[in-house]
């Protein structure tokens, strides 16, 4: 009887030290993709090198000589190695296909250079765009590509109350590239054609603070450069 009670007080403080945990990690950290430190003792380029869950980006980046625009006091959106290599596989299909061979071989050398320096650029923008900077309602960015024809990019923060019983909400920030106007402009949706429908992704963690920049990381559902083609 008494080994019973033991072992029943012992679930009972187990369970309070659960529930204890759960309290204290719910004020110390956001639910939202961010960090709990956000401050790095790196560079932005430093940061990246350091992860090896960006290392096919950063190798993009030495192909492409960004490293000091990397670097510059911008805000930098970084696509993780399943981005990239996603990228690379449907390249890979569209060339194998051209060539009618499946056994070439196409690698992140492969990709043309020029391409990469330019299109890398619609990630980075000028300055802070960290949390503080950024609104529900959203606006449309300037980045280091420049104009596109026909194409822009919006960023603004994603409310969302899925977390209703544990906090009020949870603001996750979107990077969306969009084909002519607004898709939620647009009074019948679905008219829209699917090639010129906006795409949109949460980041995965927003506002590592380096030493000379801001970084946010898109999800792993983004394909690198907004990529659509087919993959094998």
């Amino acid at each position: 009887m008494i080994t019973q009670i033991l072992l029943v007080m012992k679930n009972i403080i187990a369970i309070l030290l659960i529930l204890v945990t759960a309290s204290c990690n719910k004020d110390a950290y956001k639910v939202d993709g961010g960090v709990h430190n956000p401050k790095v003792d790196m560079t932005t380029y430093e940061y990246l090198k350091s992860k090896p869950q960006f290392s096919s980006l950063v190798h993009l980046i030495d192909r492409a000589g960004l490293k000091e625009t990397v670097n510059g006091k911008i805000t930098f959106f970084a696509c993780t190695n399943y981005s990239v290599d996603e990228f690379v596989r449907a390249r890979y299909n569209r060339r194998a296909i051209e060539l009618n061979d499946e056994n070439i071989s196409y690698t992140l050398d492969s990709l043309p250079l020029q391409e990469i320096t330019d299109s890398l650029k619609m990630y980075m923008y000028n300055g802070d765009l960290g949390r503080d900077q950024l609104t529900v309602e959203g606006k449309f960015y300037p980045n280091l590509l420049g104009p596109i024809p026909n194409v822009s990019f919006y960023i603004n923060l994603r409310r969302t109350q899925d977390y209703g019983s544990y906090i009020d909400h949870v603001d996750y920030i979107r990077f969306t590239k969009v084909i002519g106007t607004r898709d939620e402009t647009v009074p019948d949706q679905s008219t829209i054609p699917p090639l010129e429908r906006d795409m949109g992704y949460d980041c995965q963690t927003t506002g590592i603070i380096t030493n000379t920049g801001v970084i946010h990381v898109m999800s792993n559902f983004h394909r690198l450069f907004f990529n659509t083609e087919q993959l094998p």
